[in-house]
């Protein structure tokens, strides 16, 4: 079962987050993140194997959380799902080490995006 650890500062898309990924079996929810500094010690804490994570977050923005993350020493694959997409923030991702992007205006290419990073491929999704 691959856990998943959802970070966005959005309740509600937190929650739909978490309706969507529980519709597949062989996925569970580990915990929720509130912000970017919360999202670094949720890593620490509960060892996810993967992460979903917003870009534009309170206290830390989710690409530096994801630096901060890989700094631990851990190799969590880390999908940035944000509002505003652009090619600043795709390559921004890339340089960052993050394994995939997409916008949540394109949440229904999630399912794809998290079974590519269990393949230990990329989802670098434009539009």
């Amino acid at each position: 079962m691959m856990r998943i650890l959802i970070a966005d500062d959005s309740l509600p898309l937190r929650c739909g987050l978490r309706t969507l990924l529980e519709l597949n079996s062989d996925w569970q929810v580990c915990g929720e993140a509130v912000d970017g500094a919360d999202a670094v010690e949720k890593a620490q804490q509960l060892a996810p194997d993967l992460i979903l994570m917003d870009f534009s977050m309170p206290q830390m923005d989710g690409v530096r959380a994801a630096q901060e993350i890989a700094k631990s020493g851990t190799d969590i694959p880390i999908l940035l799902v944000t509002l505003n997409l652009s090619s600043e923030i795709m390559e921004l991702a890339r340089s960052a080490g993050l394994r995939g992007v997409m916008s949540k205006a394109e949440i229904s290419k999630l399912p794809y995006a998290i079974k590519a990073l269990q393949r230990g491929e990329t989802f670098f999704c434009a539009s």
